[in-house]
């Protein structure tokens, strides 16, 4: 009862930052197909070969929420493996006590510890943790910052997720707005700009990255507290029909002990009788 609820208010917050998410991201990809193609120099949009990168996990901070956490441990395995394969350097962003005791298990170095966003996400505390990485992704110290987590699907099913956050995706073709239009197909607004289009656009990208970077969090704790209620809705069910087992062998028992005590009383009294 307790996860279910805490389910239906993360749900609640999520839903309500969708919307600005999806209409500021329309923001871009509409004013990105209004201008012409590389006019403008986009730096958290410039894919270069990938030498070093950042890998930001997401896990609960406590257990009982079935396979939740054993997901982002098999994705951060995944991902290790990969750079690895192509010596690519990883600094790994725990979130999460789970995932964090799991990395320091590993042997790796914790760059920073952010336990707390996961009982409660601030966007302010996400973007505190996010905003050094865009600046080192902007001075080429990274090449490719991703995030690994579980998207919420429903109660029931969790989506461990591996995102690329940058080089943040500049495509507009083909991408569907919040009016159900496509971007570079059946619009092509025009903007008037100030002060000019490279500093709208760049002041624009950072703020579309925290954006999504938060809606991964939200996302992440509205899919840990649903791993919760049905894992303990699966442990309640188990527990019931355990009890259930052990109350019919409780009554067999006790049955079986009152048949034997009343056999022994008939065989006295009739021992007397002869």
């Amino acid at each position: 009862m307790v996860s279910a609820a805490k389910l239906h208010k993360s749900e609640e917050n999520t839903l309500r930052f969708i919307p600005y998410k999806q209409k500021l991201t329309d923001m871009l990809t509409q004013y990105l197909s209004s201008i012409e193609p590389g006019s403008v120099s986009i730096p958290l949009a410039e894919k270069r070969e990938v030498k070093r990168a950042a890998i930001i996990c997401i896990s609960s901070n406590s257990g009982l929420c079935g396979v939740f956490n054993s997901s982002v441990n098999k994705l951060l395995n995944e991902a290790i493996r990969n750079y690895q394969a192509k010596n690519v350097a990883i600094d790994i962003y725990p979130i999460g006590k789970k995932i964090t005791d799991y990395v320091k298990k590993l042997g790796y170095p914790v760059s920073i510890e952010c336990n707390h966003l996961c009982d409660k996400p601030s966007y302010e505390e996400a973007c505190k943790l996010v905003q050094p990485l865009v600046e080192a992704y902007k001075d080429q110290q990274i090449d490719e910052l991703v995030v690994l987590y579980n998207r919420h699907k429903n109660a029931a099913v969790q989506l461990p997720t591996n995102e690329v956050l940058l080089p943040l995706s500049t495509e507009v073709s083909g991408i569907p707005t919040s009016s159900g239009a496509e971007d570079g197909s059946t619009q092509n607004l025009l903007y008037i700009t100030e002060p000019d289009i490279p500093t709208v656009i760049n002041q624009l990208v950072p703020n579309v990255v925290r954006m999504r970077f938060y809606a991964t969090i939200l996302d992440s704790t509205t899919a840990e507290h649903g791993a919760r209620t049905t894992a303990m809705q699966v442990a309640s069910d188990n527990a019931s029909k355990m009890i259930e087992t052990i109350t019919q062998q409780y009554n067999r028992v006790r049955q079986e002990v009152i048949t034997n005590e009343l056999l022994d009383i008939v065989g006295g009294s009739e021992a007397l009788r002869n």
